[in-house]
């Protein structure tokens, strides 16, 4: 498949610290970081960074080796069970170690029908509404410069249906209309932090999800990137509705973001079965075929959505195995040894898609540099520099 777009490929002129070109030398390229957001979610972060536990530090460890972004959870119920205590810090403390080790962070999700706190519940819409936004604020600004980035508001297509329980983020989406809690939300999130990237993210892949993207951009929403859950309990999608997917959301011109996505390493969830999360078992073990499996299903998957220009992430649901609805959908396993899946990612992110290489300067100090676009080490001769390789601009880098 076609990567040319995710590399540079452009003569870059190196020189040393006092601008005179590093005429007929050896350069060493060595890349550091993706510009590409190969992501997971980060929870087993929080118990590791708070608490320093040893199972998590094997866990975040081999996490590091592949990943280059994060997701944490921001639930309003869980983040703010008892109003004006919020769980700020230690998230925060969270978010810095990952942007410490060269992670982005995303926040996930600002505004929600489920796992909403119980507490609003006791307001009328008016003042859920005016709680909503503020809480937007609060975490939008609060955090800025350490997570820039959020799933505004998750899964409006069913948001103003949804019937399992009365909840506050349903009235007010019964109240405002889809589109009209949308604006609001992201005017919001877009005013707290005008540099932030900001998502609508959900499961429904339906035309139903066009309709309603199509409706926030005629009404001026500020969506940065569109988010597309794939949790695929029941069953890899397979190329041709992967490719149905991203020609139809593709015709928006927007980033897409593949927020959630989940593969099977054991027996698949029934396909009866509606709402994931009614399926309730004991046990879901992972076994060697389903293994096997799973790491066919999740290469060729990152292999066409890498293909695919406008693909800026994809996140992996659950790092280990048994972490929603006890699923064998990790790359790790419950006793944190290495799934094949894992080995086969590392490989095409680390080694495929990775440069490590060393190329030769003219008399000019000018060499043919052709990399992944991300951040760069380079050396010459006990000289140093950083960079970035983002396009195919002129270039020049002074080593020192």
């Amino acid at each position: 498949m076609d990567t040319k777009h995710r590399k540079i490929s452009k003569p870059v002129r190196f020189t040393d610290g006092q601008g005179n070109p590093l005429a007929d030398r050896m350069i060493n390229i060595k890349q550091l970081n993706h510009a590409f957001l190969f992501g997971c979610g980060g929870f087993d972060f929080i118990p590791y960074v708070l608490r320093g536990e040893d199972e998590y530090k094997q866990l975040t460890d081999s996490w590091l080796e592949i990943f280059n972004y994060a997701t944490l959870p921001f639930y309003w119920g869980n983040y703010e069970p008892e109003e004006g205590k919020p769980n700020h810090d230690n998230l925060m403390k969270t978010a810095k170690y990952l942007k410490d080790k060269g992670v982005k962070v995303k926040g996930h999700p600002l505004c929600w029908h489920t796992e909403c706190a119980k507490w609003l519940m006791e307001y009328d819409n008016e003042t859920i509404m005016k709680k909503q936004l503020d809480r937007i604020e609060r975490e939008v600004k609060g955090f800025a410069g350490v997570i820039d980035m959020w799933d505004v508001i998750n899964e409006v297509v069913i948001m103003p249906i949804f019937d399992k329980y009365d909840n506050a983020v349903t009235r007010i989406c019964k109240d405002k209309g889809r589109v009209g809690l949308i604006k609001e939300v992201f005017e919001k999130a877009h005013q707290s932090n005008p540099d932030a990237v900001l998502l609508l993210n959900d499961f429904n892949t339906s035309i139903n999800y066009e309709i309603l993207i199509d409706g926030c951009l005629n009404a001026g929403v500020p969506i940065s990137a569109i988010g597309i859950q794939s949790h695929q309990h029941q069953g890899y999608w397979g190329r041709e509705k992967l490719e149905e997917v991203l020609e139809r959301f593709s015709h928006f011109g927007l980033p897409i973001h593949f927020t959630e996505n989940t593969l099977i390493s054991g027996e698949l969830m029934p396909p009866h079965i509606v709402d994931l999360n009614d399926w309730q078992v004991e046990e879901w073990p992972t076994t060697p075929e389903g293994e096997e499996r799973q790491a066919r299903e999740i290469e060729e998957m990152y292999r066409i959505l890498f293909a695919h220009p406008l693909v800026e992430a994809i996140t992996t649901w659950d790092y280990r195995d048994g972490a929603w609805l006890k699923a064998p959908s990790g790359y790790v396993r419950k006793d944190n040894s290495l799934k094949p899946s894992y080995e086969m990612l590392k490989k095409l992110v680390k080694q495929e898609w990775w440069t490590d290489t060393t190329v030769k300067t003219d008399e000019n100090g000018q060499a043919q540099v052709e990399a992944f676009k991300g951040d760069y080490s380079i050396d010459c001769e006990g000289m140093h520099a950083k960079t970035v390789f983002a396009d195919d601009s002129e270039q020049s880098i002074a080593l020192i």
